[in-house]
């Protein structure tokens, strides 16, 4: 078994809290985790997919009285939305007898759902952490490949052969738009939410335009804005805003989208193997996407993602506001023998960076000159994560 880097928080999320919402899509492996963590102390596992565990809570209230003594932990609480009001009551009665840790574990596929059901009921009792598909501080040093074609669900990355994987995240895929879509309420068919999302791996780190989104869907800017807000809320899309801070300059307002896993986005443009990627045309904007949703899965809670580009083109592919108020500047080559573009030191000289990196496909780390550093995905995923 792969041990997950968030183990340890969620342990002390829940030694600080009495619920805890552990978000993040399906398949990702958060049962998985939610078990390892009820092997820890005394729990209850109650899955509201399974009819019988759902009939347990006709009265929640009644049943989860019984069960103070353990960790409750409940899978797919977003099917019973109901249920926050009865966890805030329960919660506030183990307050007054001196419990105030440790009670709720919540699992959930969506985010923004979940975010306002539980925090209008459970606002001040609840923490969120969101587990990520495999990242590189996760898998072996020497599959970096294998992960950025395969991507980091568990069923994908660990199969048996490529074969195997792509045929997982076709169905993973099919499934969420067939099943899990239309659970979140929304009646999108399935053919135009393929047809968009296959549009997104197709522009992969490209400015977002929803007007040719659009036409090219037949539908308007208002429809794709749902769409994209859609796939957000189910944690498989990420909207990295552009850079806004710079008064003195002209900058690109539109925010950049692309597919948080690698491996889906190579399964929606039929990619199915290395070689395929190596000779596809989107090949540099899939390393660019992997390499972003990696190192911010690895930077410090709190830190602020980016990218910064000037009406005359000047560009850092990713800045990374951290905590404490440092900029890191990250330029993303593909190359194995990566230079450094005019642009990207003037963009730092606007911005003036604590840190200035090139990662690239090597595992050298080596200076390129004026302050930047050529790095390996894994080691600044590792100076982030220190």
């Amino acid at each position: 078994m792969i041990q997950r880097r968030l183990f340890p928080r969620l342990l002390e999320a829940l030694n600080r809290n009495p619920a805890v919402a552990l978000l993040g899509p399906r398949q990702v492996g958060k049962t998985t985790l939610a078990l390892q963590v009820g092997d820890t102390r005394p729990s209850l596992y109650l899955d509201l997919e399974d009819v019988a565990d759902r009939a347990k809570l006709t009265d929640a209230k009644g049943y989860l009285q019984q069960h103070t003594d353990k960790l409750v932990i409940i899978d797919e609480v977003h099917r019973a939305p109901e249920i926050f009001q009865t966890l805030r009551g329960l919660i506030d009665e183990a307050r007054r007898q001196g419990k105030t840790s440790a009670q709720f574990l919540l699992l959930g596929s969506a985010s923004i759902d979940l975010l306002k059901q539980s925090g209008e009921s459970l606002a001040g009792r609840i923490s969120y952490l969101e587990l990520n598909p495999f990242d590189v501080l996760e898998t072996p040093n020497d599959t970096t490949d294998r992960l950025w074609v395969r991507g980091g669900f568990p069923s994908s990355f660990l199969a048996a052969n490529d074969a195997d994987s792509i045929m997982w995240r076709e169905d993973f895929i099919r499934t969420y738009l067939e099943r899990d879509v239309p659970q979140f309420g929304s009646r999108i068919p399935a053919e135009t939410l393929r047809r968009f999302w296959t549009m997104l791996a197709h522009r992969q780190t490209g400015l977002h335009n929803a007007s040719a989104l659009a036409a090219g869907l037949g539908v308007d800017g208002k429809t794709v804005a749902s769409y994209v807000d859609l796939l957000i809320d189910l944690l498989l899309v990420r909207r990295l805003p552009a850079w806004h801070n710079n008064a003195g300059k002209r900058l690109v307002k539109s925010p950049k989208v692309f597919i948080r896993d690698s491996g889906l986005a190579h399964a929606l443009l039929r990619i199915g193997d290395q070689e395929q990627l190596l000779g596809h045309p989107v090949v540099g904007a899939s390393w660019e996407a992997f390499v972003i949703e990696t190192l911010i899965a690895a930077a410090p809670r709190g830190t602020e993602a980016h990218f910064y580009r000037t009406a005359t083109g000047n560009e850092i592919d990713l800045v990374l506001h951290l905590p404490g108020g440092k900029l890191w500047a990250i330029e993303i080559k593909r190359s194995s023998a990566p230079k450094v573009e005019r642009g990207f030191h003037l963009a730092c000289a606007d911005l003036k960076p604590a840190q200035r990196f090139v990662v690239y496909p090597g595992d050298e780390r080596y200076p390129l000159g004026d302050e930047v550093a050529a790095i390996s995905l894994p080691g600044l995923a590792r100076l982030l994560a220190a």
